[in-house]
């Protein structure tokens, strides 16, 4: 096992060095030149996702599509994953995990258009779509959309599945004392009662789940700004500062200058809103929507809530407690996040628990309906029962078992996935312009695209 942690290190830190980087925010900047800032449409698409466009083509409404994604993306990588960049990367993790989010909004924007462009249906009438469509139908690289499916498949095991139960069970067991063994039990149960209902099944539930648990964690990280609001401006001039600093400062905090914080913030803001990473469109084209462009804006708004709000106020939380309470541990993340939220009285450690409990349960829901469709389309439908047990049993094992290196793990498949879905989008890009100065910089959003 030392061996296996060892090499998935070596690994994700090979990953994760200038190259990714430069590919991941490059991606983010060009995108967001070429398409003329589609930015300045996020508060449309919000608009446009709690909008009906019920007599279109698709499975699940686009705020259903929209809340499978958020449920995928809004998880552990905004508690853990935020407080994990900030014990490794320093407090200058905190602005390079919001910049990716800020231009990764034209990613997730061109990801969600070539989703519903190329995506398919089947004889029974389902859409399926996602950055292996694209691949193969778009540019002919099938082979190329084969890996990507692997990838997103042994991605989803790890971040979308073992890593969530296991963050359940652990605070559990830590904070009430539960049994992983019961607790991991009783999440397999109810991911399967979920999961064998399919996507309209998932996208009931998310489209609960997701209005609820992100309400009720601002709330919380709300609450505690207003505690720290002494220690805010000093939180964002550390922050600025540690960000574009060649050497570690911040008196004894941790982090090693600009390379490390790009690293981390970079790298868990992936991991947290999935931007480039090529997950979010595969649900995306299940939607019900007029055109592409009006999906694509749909899913900008994930990137938009997931890391422009609310990683920025868990970062911002975790480094005005640093701040104010210089005995709080901050080697160690998922220690930093819980000791900031326990200096709220009783309030605290639930807020943390049921948020803790329901980002993780809602990925490990997002997350199936992504590798699904990936095994759809390498071994056909008959082999989505087989893989839906084999999930549920990883849910189980993952409550129990150590996972050490499962953080390392994740980045890795992150990136890995990131690889060809960003080969997609750059060799797409003349497609991307010509649909969004079709339909968005013409003011013809509510035209209808022929039928797939």
């Amino acid at each position: 096992m030392q061996d296996i942690q060892l090499f998935f290190n070596k690994l994700s830190g090979l990953l994760w060095g200038w190259p990714m980087i430069i590919a991941l925010l490059g991606t983010h900047v060009f995108l967001t030149i070429r398409l003329k800032f589609p930015q300045r449409k996020v508060f449309k698409g919000i608009a446009l996702s709690v909008k009906s466009d019920g007599d279109s083509k698709g499975d699940v409404s686009q705020f259903g599509a929209l809340a499978t994604a958020l449920a995928a993306t809004i998880g552990t990588g905004n508690i853990i994953g935020v407080a994990t960049a900030v014990s490794l990367g320093g407090p200058g993790a905190v602005l390079w995990c919001w910049l990716s989010g800020v231009f990764g909004i034209a990613t997730k924007y061109a990801e969600g258009l070539l989703a519903v462009k190329y995506r398919v249906k089947t004889s029974d009438g389902t859409m399926l779509g996602g950055p292996m469509y694209a691949l193969e139908r778009g540019l002919g690289m099938k082979w190329l959309a084969v890996l990507f499916c692997v990838f997103t498949i042994l991605a989803a095991l790890g971040i979308g599945c073992s890593v969530q139960s296991n963050s359940i069970s652990t605070m559990l067991k830590e904070t009430y004392n539960v049994s992983q063994y019961l607790s991991g039990s009783i999440i397999a149960v109810l991911v399967a009662l979920v999961i064998f209902f399919g996507i309209k099944g998932i996208a009931r539930v998310c489209g609960f789940l997701v209005p609820f648990m992100a309400f009720f964690y601002v709330v919380g990280c709300i609450t505690l700004l207003i505690m720290n609001a002494p220690y805010l401006g000093k939180a964002m001039t550390l922050i600025f500062k540690s960000a574009f600093s060649v050497q570690s400062i911040g008196g004894g905090m941790v982090g090693g200058g600009l390379m490390i914080a790009m690293r981390y913030g970079i790298a868990r803001g992936l991991f947290s809103n999935e931007s480039g990473m090529g997950s979010a469109p595969i649900v995306a084209a299940a939607a019900k929507t007029k055109n592409s462009v009006r999906q694509a804006l749909v899913s900008a708004t994930g990137t938009f809530w997931d890391t422009v709000v609310i990683c920025a106020l868990t970062g911002l939380v975790l480094v005005t407690s640093i701040i104010r309470y210089p005995d709080i541990n901050y080697s160690d993340g998922a220690l930093l996040t819980k000791m900031a939220f326990s200096k709220i009285s009783f309030f605290g450690p639930l807020i943390l628990s049921v948020g803790l409990i329901t980002f993780a349960f809602s990925t490990i829901l997002g997350w199936s309906y992504y590798a699904e469709k990936a095994i759809e389309y390498l071994g056909g439908k008959k082999a989505i029962l087989y893989y839906r047990v084999l999930w549920v049993a990883a849910v189980f094992l993952g409550s129990v078992v150590n996972l050490s290196m499962v953080w390392d793990l994740a980045d890795s498949m992150n990136a890995l996935m990131a690889i060809p879905n960003l080969i997609s989008l750059l060799l797409l890009t003349g497609v991307l312009v010509r649909e969004t100065n079709k339909y968005l910089w013409s003011g013809k959003l509510e035209g209808y695209e022929p039928d797939v």
